[in-house]
């Protein structure tokens, strides 16, 4: 067990602070060039699509977590609502919504359906935020912990990376196949920088500057198996955020539920690896993508590299934001 003495050294060793201008925002997200952009578009060989999503839904993974819940998805209008309107929609004074509705429907085939739904912003496959997760009262790049409001992120929210989009060259790391596990990584063997280079030495692919690194653990396969969205799993040792630091990654992604071994590896931190890429290193983190058919189809054809789309919505001030990422081979 390391101490927070080991911790605070390489915090120091990973921090970008200022790297970028005191006034930045994007952290790893500026490893990423329009050459790298370039470049990852020329890797679409086969016009092969993988989306990397999972479903937003009742039977999501959060029903474990008390300060998140799966998303509520809820009809406004439906198709059994239009006969109903019509009978009683213009005679509802008191229900505006009502009226109108009847007015749209009356003295016409034209029906239609609407929705809405609620959800945390972090409910299922998405992006941490740089503003998610902070410590000893500061955010990435030194601004100020309590410039995140109420009212949102004034700082380092999500809708500050739009104008990257999040594209890149993808590159998978799969630890399932490297350990030769049938399913998942169980928790116990957190997974080392040295498993990372082994990965991508057996897969024969390089991890360069701008890239962005995905790691399968097997934790969603496992997760569709048993419905236990609490059920941990091995993630990154805290170590590996220095091994992210010297590739010069722009972003990383995992398939489990918070990129990191839920195992501290550090007395007195929780989730440290979380602190040192959001706060010190500026590096965003995507937890819950669904990457086995993505890594059965590298597997086959040998092919560990490819063009991945990942823009978040731009949610104003929000710390994390829901996402559909694509990988195209």
């Amino acid at each position: 067990m390391a101490s927070m003495s080991d911790f605070r050294r390489v915090a120091d060793n990973v921090r970008n602070w200022g790297r970028w201008g005191e006034a930045d925002e994007l952290g790893t997200l500026n490893f990423i060039t329009p050459e790298n952009v370039a470049e990852a578009a020329g890797l679409v060989k086969h016009g092969k699509v993988f989306p990397l999503g999972v479903d937003f839904g009742s039977s999501g993974p959060q029903g474990a977590f008390h300060f998140r819940q799966n998303p509520l998805h809820v009809m406004t209008i439906d198709g059994g609502d239009a006969a109903t309107l019509l009978e009683y929609g213009p005679k509802w004074l008191q229900n505006p919504a009502a009226a109108q509705l009847a007015g749209y429907f009356e003295g016409n085939p034209m029906r239609f359906n609407d929705d809405i739904i609620i959800m945390p912003l972090q409910a299922a496959t998405q992006w941490d935020a740089l503003s998610h997760v902070y410590y000893e009262d500061y955010l990435y790049n030194g601004f100020p912990a309590d410039s995140v409001t109420s009212a949102g992120a004034f700082y380092c929210g999500i809708d500050k990376v739009d104008s990257k989009g999040i594209t890149s060259r993808g590159v998978l790391l799969d630890i399932v196949r490297l350990r030769g596990v049938d399913t998942y990584c169980e928790m116990g063997n957190p997974i080392t920088p040295d498993e990372l280079d082994a990965a991508a030495k057996a897969q024969g692919v390089t991890v360069r500057r701008g890239d962005i690194v995905l790691v399968r653990t097997g934790w969603w396969a496992r997760f569709l198996e048993t419905g236990d969205g609490g059920e941990p799993g091995a993630g990154l040792d805290w170590t590996c955020a220095s091994w992210l630091h010297d590739h010069e990654v722009a972003a990383v992604a995992a398939d489990n539920l918070m990129v990191e071994n839920p195992v501290s590896g550090i007395d007195g931190a929780f989730l440290p690896m979380h602190m040192l890429c959001l706060r010190d290193m500026g590096l965003m983190l995507g937890e819950y993508w669904d990457l086995t058919a993505l890594a059965a189809d590298c597997a086959a054809d040998g092919v560990y590299e490819f063009q991945l789309v990942a823009p978040p919505l731009r949610v104003t001030g929000a710390v994390g934001s829901p996402i559909n990422p694509i990988a195209i081979k």
